[in-house]
């Protein structure tokens, strides 16, 4: 029989999957005896079975009760009992962190009867309505679907009406008058009354949490984060301890080093004689973890002692809620702490340096995607321009965007390609569809634990908290600065979150530290400890990868640069490129050519010009492979547009003109060359089939340079790559040609010159087929951006703004195809692709040249299929080694935050 609740005491953190992050870990630390309040846990089994079927699970109920019981005798008191009753909280805990995405409901056990009794135990009237009226006011919202708004417009009017800048200075007969109206908001809104039963509460709330696992909000950030919709919630039912019983209590967040930067020490905010939801609500602003030093010695020494044990214990940062009930230091919740790129490079480094962790687990716990935001530039603040003002820094990086208050407002204003700044007072968990379409979040309340900035944080969003110099006015849409600056809505402001200030206008940008050391080397004034973080982790990754990267670079320059970020060659230089611009017409002059000595003038004179780019790429990745393709667009990409051709034609007819000649000439070219679905005509190989002496043009362009290049005593490894090939017979045609016209160079020079000759896999039938392409081909190149599109039948140009949102939402694919492989498909097909090469030509060297070569993710499964190297543009070039590092890793634990 399916087992569905276990105590505290008998879980683990290995049993995540099982029981949840929250109740895995609380498990943890009571097994570690840390102060953990008792409970137990409801598996997420139970959340998919009741998912599934629309109710309980078979004999869910039963082990609950059980449960309760044991709890209930253990506490010495019955659940919502009238003399001293025992309270619950309800909390969800998924495998992987959802902060605020999800639903808790505290104080389980309250009705019109307990609280008496919890007033009389607790010997304060006003913490007891203080505590039922939150009960009403979460169950009402959460599990009755009472619109929150209405509740907080009830206290904001009494709190109006009293003259109380915040529910601290509701005396408890304000509070008892608050439940009462909250009951009737109820009432009016759902027609049921609040249940008085505590088992009715308890069941109504776990079924309630179980539900907000398909909230909008929580699919939102599962897609968001990756987090797969088929893993369920569990939940956590706890015996309720109290933070709101005046100034010898209050609630905390603490992390065990800073989550934004890495420093070691104790990093949060603490809110006496409060809950954990008023912390990370933001509704209050908290104060320095620091100064509970002052107000409760003894906790203070507790909770640094539990923090230091938990971070040798889980050998990372720590995230960790605390309760205060007068005096006694309980521990809610640990989990490893989401932290910014910056910080995730510095502790990776110093937990290595501290012997925590070893220099491979360091590299597992760092990521493309970070390196990537630190290589973002950063605001240039050396001129003389003052911020408006300045909040608590709670997600590093420069944004800037249009003020904006409401989270709808962001997501349309964004998807019409606007950006934008969320300015909010404080954010809750339905603003998220805002912050992920925003640049930055800002918000004038708040710590650095508040909502706003845990989630930002983890999705790597500036985020600036706590500003509490702004009079932030949402109903007017504007916020006002202490000079009496008002920014309206629409108006464009600064956000920096590595220092908290906020401008006016757009301030200017500069290279970031990590990409001014990438492009020379040098390291930036006081950036030393990140440069040195994250050249430690390249320098790893480097040592372990078995996956070689080189860049896609067409020009002497992007070549250069590519080289420095440490590419190992070129996988991937366009050759049409460097037909665009003044050479244009020189194309012009070889399509309108009217007979074979035209056609092999105008080659001639591209000749040369080709000649001299190879030769300066060639020179620029000297020693190094440099794969060329050959012309692979149709040839009508080089003609004027077919339709202003004909509006000229025709508005030179219509005034009794003729038509200049040459509009005439390149307009019947342009007809003769159209195509319904160019993208599947006349290109790539099929060109150099077709069009006498375009292969041998740039063929010869490249030997020569190669010459060039050996006479000037370089070492030039020029790779020549034919595409689109969907059969054998087409790359040994091309082959032939190429061999051909390689000889006669080298006789002309005087001096052998060899290029291997490969090609592009990016047809399903050369995939299919790759056995028998081998067999001509010295090398393979996946180029995956077609692949994808003649795999899933689409044209990218159409379909990305077409429909893949929708599919995005219905969950067709977790993310778009062109960004990250499409492993059952693409990937089955390059797999297939590999395997049969292979066994055709056992030293067939095999790349891909797509932009999925730079992307973290695809570049792990290029690693398991078997590839050599993986391709991207130059400012991907590093996230790529890192990515081939860390997929050369094995079993190594990394710091999974989600």
């Amino acid at each position: 029989m399916v087992r569905y609740v276990y105590d505290f005491t008998e879980g683990g953190r290995e049993m995540a999957g099982l029981l949840g992050g929250k109740g895995s870990n609380l498990a943890e630390m009571t097994r570690l005896g840390l102060p953990v309040p008792p409970g137990f846990v409801i598996t997420t089994e139970a959340c998919r079975a009741f998912l599934t079927t629309g109710g309980e699970p078979p004999g869910m109920s039963r082990e609950v009760s059980d449960h309760l019981a044991a709890l209930e005798e253990a506490a010495g008191r019955r659940l919502g009992q009238r003399d001293d009753p025992l309270l619950l909280s309800v909390r969800s805990g998924a495998r992987f962190s959802m902060p605020g995405m999800m639903e808790t409901i505290l104080d389980i056990g309250l009705n019109d009867d307990s609280v008496s009794g919890l007033a009389k135990a607790s010997g304060s009237e006003r913490f007891a309505w203080d505590s039922y009226r939150r009960l009403v006011q979460m169950f009402g919202a959460t599990v009755m679907g009472v619109d929150a708004a209405l509740f907080e417009r009830a206290m904001t009017d009494l709190e109006e009406l009293r003259g109380a800048g915040d529910d601290l200075r509701l005396d408890a007969r304000d509070l008892a008058g608050l439940v009462e109206t909250y009951k009737t908001v109820i009432r009016r809104e759902t027609g049921e009354d609040f249940p008085q039963s505590p088992a009715e509460q308890l069941r109504r709330a776990i079924l309630a949490v179980f539900q907000s696992w398909n909230g909008e909000r929580a699919r939102l950030y599962r897609r968001r984060e990756h987090i797969p919709d088929d893993l369920g919630t569990a939940v956590s039912v706890q015996r309720m301890v109290f933070g709101n019983l005046g100034a010898d209590s209050g609630s905390g967040v603490a992390f065990t080093r800073d989550p934004a930067t890495g420093r070691p020490g104790l990093y949060g905010d603490y809110l006496p004689d409060a809950q954990g939801e008023d912390v990370v609500s933001g509704i209050r602003n908290t104060v320095p973890l620091s100064e509970l030093e002052r107000l409760d010695a003894a906790s203070y020494t507790g909770l640094r002692a539990h923090m230091e044990t938990l971070e040798r214990h889980y050998r990372d940062l720590c995230d960790i809620e605390f309760t205060i009930e007068r005096g006694t230091l309980w521990m809610l919740q640990t989990r490893v702490g989401k932290r910014t790129a910056e910080a995730a490079f510095a502790l990776a480094a110093a937990l290595a340096d501290e012997g925590l962790i070893t220099p491979d687990e360091g590299l597992a716990r760092v990521s493309g995607e970070g390196l990537a935001r630190l290589m973002f530039p950063r605001f240039d603040t050396s001129g003389d321009g003052e911020p408006l003002a300045r909040g608590l820094p709670a997600s590093p990086g420069a944004a800037v965007g249009a003020a904006v208050f409401h989270s709808a407002d962001a997501v349309r204003r964004a998807a019409a390609g606007e950006k934008v700044v969320l300015v909010r007072q404080e954010t809750n968990p339905d603003d998220l569809p805002g912050m992920i379409a925003a640049q930055a979040v800002l918000t004038g309340r708040g710590g650095k634990t508040s909502h706003a900035a845990v989630v930002a944080r983890g999705m790597g969003k500036v985020c600036v908290c706590g500003a509490e110099e702004l009079t932030v006015d949402t109903g007017a849409r504007r916020f006002t600065a202490p000079d009496g600056t008002v920014v309206e809505e629409g108006t464009v402001v600064s956000v920096d979150g590595s220092t908290g200030a906020v401008y006016a206008g757009a301030v200017p940008l500069v290279d970031s530290e990590v990409m001014r050391f990438l492009e020379t080397g040098e390291t930036g004034e006081g950036a030393g400890g990140l440069v040195d973080a994250v050249a430690r982790a390249l320098g790893r990754a480097d040592t372990v990868r078995r996956l070689e990267v080189r860049a896609n670079a067409d020009t002497p320059e992007d070549a250069a640069r590519a080289r420095r970020f440490g590419a190992r060659g070129i996988g991937l230089c366009r050759t049409e490129h460097m037909f665009l611009g003044e050479r244009r017409k020189l194309v012009e002059e070889m399509i309108l050519a009217d007979s074979p000595t035209a056609r092999d003038r105008a080659l001639a004179a591209l000749l040369p010009l080709q000649r001299q780019d190879f030769a300066g790429i060639l020179e620029a990745m000297d020693g190094l492979p440099v794969t060329i393709r050959l012309l692979d667009p149709p040839l009508h990409e080089f003609l004027p547009d077919r339709t202003a051709l004909a509006v000229r034609v025709a508005a030179a007819e219509a005034r009794g003109d003729l038509p200049a000649a040459r509009d005439t000439e390149l307009l019947a070219a342009v007809n003769r060359m159209h195509e319904e679905n160019p993208m599947l005509g006349l290109r790539g190989v099929r060109l150099g089939l077709v069009v006498p002496g375009l292969v041998a043009m740039q063929v010869r362009a490249i030997g020569e340079a190669v010459a060039e290049r050996l006479r000037a005593g370089g070492d030039p490894r020029a790779e020549i790559m034919v595409p689109l090939v969907g059969d054998a017979r087409e790359l040994s045609i091309v082959g032939e040609e190429v061999r051909r016209v390689l000889a006669e160079v080298s006789e002309a020079a005087g001096t052998p010159v060899a290029c291997p000759v490969g090609t592009m896999i990016e047809l399903p039938r050369a995939a299919l087929t790759a056995g028998r392409i081998a067999a001509e081909a010295e090398f393979f190149s996946f180029g995956t951006n077609d692949l994808t599109q003649t795999t899933w039948g689409f044209s990218r140009d159409d379909v990305e703004a077409e429909f893949f949102s929708a599919y995005l939402d219905k969950g067709v694919f977790p993310a778009s195809p062109f960004e990250t492989i499409d492993r059952d498909g693409v990937g089955r097909l390059v797999g297939i692709a590999v395997a049969e090469g292979r066994a055709a030509r056992p030293d067939l060297k095999i790349g891909v040249c797509g932009e999925h070569g730079g992307d973290p993710d695809s570049v792990h499964f290029f690693h398991a299929a078997g590839l050599d190297y993986v391709s991207c543009s130059p400012f991907r070039v590093p996230v790529a080694r890192l990515e081939a590092g860390r997929a050369a890793l094995r079993d190594t634990g990394a710091s999974d935050s989600r």
